[in-house]
């Protein structure tokens, strides 16, 4: 396969972040690249190079790079201004679209990132509670706050429900507070939710975990112990709500939780994420309703930041246009049927993980259902996989392809042949 082109610019600008930034980049992926523009389904780096972007920001760019009325919407608002750090109209209508189109939203409070999304979403739940523990799902990404990062990826698992810190930083006694299930198991999750009913205030949850969709009746198992514990069933929808339908994973999977936390395509690739839930639950931020005592503190800059709830809105309103999730799924299944023949056509043993508008490739033929199963793929594969595809012509993540509706039929094709000759060639270094 081909090798990119590094201009001297690209490379001028690589030793600069070196010198300023630790490891020379944001921390976000591994791979060396300098992106310049983005438009529609595709992505130019400083040295000219094109490719078909299944990488979409982390996910936010679900109508594409550059969408016309996305653009229009935040040109308008910076016209007027970038922030007032006060209510304002963009804000306001996108918390009431947010609570028409998502089914356990009958309030929201907004913040920027979906870190802080799932970390008030915990706060808010024990302030409900008066109880500090969370149960979580080993493999599952809440974003970075310290509880979040405990058993994400662990690199000796466990046993349940101890938590295992996954970053240097986190004070010991987190740990205490966590307590960790496996995924897709239904009757341990049951059994350790049963078992400390006085403890928790909170179960937090991603409906799909990161590549690994949820076994039938698994969230239904959730969502039926939170309900006769009274403990609040938090959802994980930074990276699922408005992607898998207009509603969200909880749409499509047809559970509802009682809080959810909300990011990504909901700010329309600008800095916006919220919590959201049910009345009685988001009461606790509002010391007037119950009290200063158990109210929860939560302010931010830029929360509710009118360039991007401007955004917000462009974008909601573009995918709800007629047959817009019919294409993004039609192109997504198209994207995931090509690897999957590819797979097959040259022996590999390997398979495809997640949802036509977010999968990725395990390297492994043993049926997976939770983080360890995953663990067992060959991660040298899927890095070496990664990089084949880069060199081609592909943008993606480490672990994840998204797919956009500004993706045409011709980047799917483009897609596929790329990937196709990628597993070619570890095919052939494989003999």
């Amino acid at each position: 396969m081909s090798q990119r082109n590094v201009s001297e610019t690209e490379t001028a600008i690589k030793e600069r972040a070196r010198k300023v930034l630790p490891g020379g980049g944001f921390g976000n992926v591994t791979f060396d690249v300098v992106i310049k523009e983005g438009k529609a389904g595709r992505v130019w780096d400083e040295s000219d190079n094109e490719y078909i972007d299944f990488l979409l920001g982390s996910g936010p760019m679900l109508v594409g790079h550059g969408h016309a009325d996305v653009q229009a919407a935040v040109l308008d608002q910076v016209s007027k201004g970038a922030t007032f750090f006060v209510n304002n109209a963009h804000g306001i209508e996108l918390a009431e679209e947010i609570c028409k189109a998502v089914a356990c939203a009958d309030k929201v409070r907004f913040v920027s990132t979906g870190s802080e999304a799932t970390f008030y979403a915990m706060r808010v739940a024990r302030a409900y509670r008066g109880l500090d523990k969370i149960l979580k799902f080993e493999g599952g990404f809440h974003g970075m706050s310290d509880y979040a990062l405990m058993s994400m990826a662990p690199a000796r698992p466990g046993n349940f429900p101890q938590a295992t810190p996954d970053t240097a930083g986190i004070p010991s006694k987190i740990r205490d507070d966590i307590l960790i299930a496996p995924f897709n198991d239904a009757d341990t999750a049951v059994s350790l939710i049963r078992e400390h009913a006085d403890e928790l205030g909170g179960i937090i949850v991603e409906p799909l975990q990161r590549m690994i969709p949820p076994a039938s009746g698994f969230l239904e198992a959730l969502r039926e112990i939170a309900t006769a514990t009274g403990i609040p069933l938090i959802f994980d929808e930074v990276v699922t709500g408005f992607r898998f339908a207009y509603g969200g994973a909880q749409e499509y999977y047809g559970v509802v939780p009682d809080i959810c936390a909300l990011g990504k395509v909901v700010g329309g690739g600008y800095p916006l994420a919220c919590v959201a839930g049910r009345d009685d639950i988001m009461a606790h931020f509002d010391a007037s309703e119950v009290g200063a005592g158990r109210a929860v503190k939560q302010t931010g800059t830029l929360s509710g930041n009118p360039v991007a709830a401007a955004a917000g809105l462009a974008t909601l309103e573009v995918l709800r246009g007629e047959g817009t999730y019919e294409y993004l799924f039609a192109s997504g299944q198209k994207l995931m049927d090509g690897l999957t023949a590819s797979i097959t056509k040259h022996g590999l043993q390997a398979q495809i993980m997640g949802l036509p508008p977010m999968f990725d490739i395990l390297f492994t033929s043993d049926k997976v259902i939770d983080y360890r199963g995953a663990m067992k793929s060959d991660r040298t594969l899927g890095k070496r996989f990664n990089e084949l595809i880069l060199a081609g012509g592909i943008l993606k993540g480490d672990n994840k392809f998204y797919v956009s509706t500004a993706h045409t039929d011709a980047d799917i094709d483009e897609g596929i042949a790329i990937c196709d000759a990628a597993l070619a060639q570890i095919a052939d270094e494989a003999t």
